[in-house]
């Protein structure tokens, strides 16, 4: 029995080969809440047009706008703790003093304490998914993360509620405690979206990541909003992490209404009706699920460069952002700009907006997506951003002379180094599932999710050590 002549594999990198159709020929539930297992097409029955299968259409881009969602969601514990930088600074002031001018050793270190928090533990789920995640149901991965994230994030909100100032070692314990688990499960997260990013057309995998630099818009936009209505950092981050609780539970419903939909389940059903379209001939059966297996060193072997490149971009990225370029300061002091918004806006907003812009560009234009000799090439020259922002205009007193003293020549900086960031880092994303098999497709795009992960692990370690050359 010649398995490719009498069906056709349903996961396919579908860029230029789909074809969907609106036609009365499409299931009429394709799309919708409403379709189930049963309306998922037997691959031996696929409809044939011309030669081509017709495909499920995306009903009302409503997967595409999740998929957009969970990538908003995958950053939300790190966005949301990085970005309420005044609330962490009045936890751990001095309580003993008024004098607020210094900064302590608590203070200045923390956003590389975080980091590093965040990081190693999203590091190693992101490689225990790429290797095992496979093993685990996709929507125990998925949703037992969204509702852990969650109770992690309510339990943070109830705490800036609660008066730390005589327990601010025990606070600092217990926050990175909760960074450490959300971040591990946010990892999770991340792995399995995109893992099934991977499975769909290269659009998709654009969303999710695009979603992930639009998180951070989001939030930085709801921290600049909490700074000018709320008055006092504990009123702004109550407000703030009730935000990000919200978005969570949206995107738990998301999901779980975008698992349903036959589109979904059309991409990411394969193993399941190949198995029950090929019971009736057992031999056949066995020999393709060892040919579909995909093995770890194979899919390595084919994406190297690009997890490289992906694993470079980042810890470029998160050796001095934010640790380090939180403490740049303006060059003028005494107007709302300068002491309120200039690090919020520049640091948080600019940045993220940047490397939103990044991501999309690289989604549309797409290069050099098959070259990933020159794609590795660039990361390596984005390294001069590093001793670039340390001339900045630091605040803290530090072993590094300050030749960059313009707020302007600092935002121009910030802004070529966020779009940078997000456009190495998709397009590498998106080269990477391509130039492997149909049935390698998950395990790459997981394995560029671990990539990732090191990167950011790798980044912050390298920014604890600048800080403590700063210091």
């Amino acid at each position: 029995m010649d398995y490719a002549t009498n069906s056709r594999p349903l996961l396919q990198d579908t860029d230029d080969r789909e074809l969907e159709s609106e036609s009365p020929l499409d299931d009429p539930y394709a799309g919708s809440i409403n379709a189930s297992t049963s309306n998922i097409p037997d691959p031996t029955k696929a409809i044939v047009i011309g030669g081509h299968r017709i495909a499920p259409s995306d009903k009302f881009n409503f997967t595409y706008a999740v998929f957009y969602l969970m990538g908003m969601t995958t950053m939300v514990p790190w966005n949301f703790f990085v970005t309420a930088e005044e609330y962490w600074q009045y936890k751990f002031r001095n309580v003993s003093s008024n004098d607020t001018s210094a900064l302590t050793p608590r203070q200045l270190e923390f956003q590389s304490d975080l980091s590093i928090a965040a990081a190693v533990p999203g590091t190693v789920f992101l490689i225990l998914n790429a290797c095992v995640g496979h093993k685990v149901p996709l929507h125990v991965r998925m949703n037992g993360s969204l509702v852990l994230m969650l109770l992690i994030m309510i339990g943070t909100t109830a705490l800036v509620r609660v008066d730390t100032d005589q327990w601010q070692d025990a606070f600092f314990s217990l926050t990175m405690l909760s960074v450490v688990v959300i971040n591990s499960f946010s990892a999770i997260l991340t792995g399995g979206l995109f893992g099934i990013a991977g499975q769909f057309s290269a659009h998709y995998m654009t969303a999710a990541v695009s979603g992930q630099a639009l998180g951070g818009i989001f939030s930085a936009v709801a921290d600049i909003i909490a700074l000018t209505f709320a008055s006092n950092p504990s009123t702004t981050a109550f407000v703030f992490f009730i935000v990000g609780c919200l978005v969570l539970l949206l995107s738990q419903a998301a999901y779980i209404i975008m698992s349903k939909t036959l589109f979904f389940k059309y991409y990411t059903s394969t193993k399941t009706l190949m198995k029950s379209s090929l019971e009736a001939d057992p031999m056949t059966a066995r020999e393709l699920s060892n040919r579909l297996e995909p093995r770890f060193s194979d899919v390595m072997r084919k994406i190297w460069l690009y997890g490289f490149a992906e694993w470079l971009v980042f810890v470029t990225t998160l050796s001095i952002y934010p640790a380090v370029t939180v403490l740049v300061g303006s060059q003028n002091h005494g107007r709302p700009w300068n002491d309120v918004y200039f690090l919020p806006v520049v640091n948080y907003l600019l940045f993220n907006t940047g490397d939103y812009l990044g991501r999309v560009f690289a989604g549309l234009f797409e290069w050099p997506w098959n070259n990933a000799m020159l794609i590795a090439l660039l990361t390596i020259g984005r390294i001069a951003f590093v001793p670039a922002m340390l001339l900045c205009n630091i605040t803290q007193h530090h072993n590094f002379p300050v030749l960059i003293h313009s707020d302007y020549l600092f935002i121009v900086l910030m802004a070529a180094f966020a779009l940078s960031n997000g456009y190495l880092a998709n397009v590498a994303l998106i080269g990477a599932p391509r130039v492997v098999g149909e049935h390698e497709k998950e395990m790459a795009s997981s394995m560029m999710a671990a990539f990732l992960g090191v990167g950011l692990a790798c980044g912050s370690a390298i920014s604890l050590m600048i800080i403590e050359m700063i210091k």
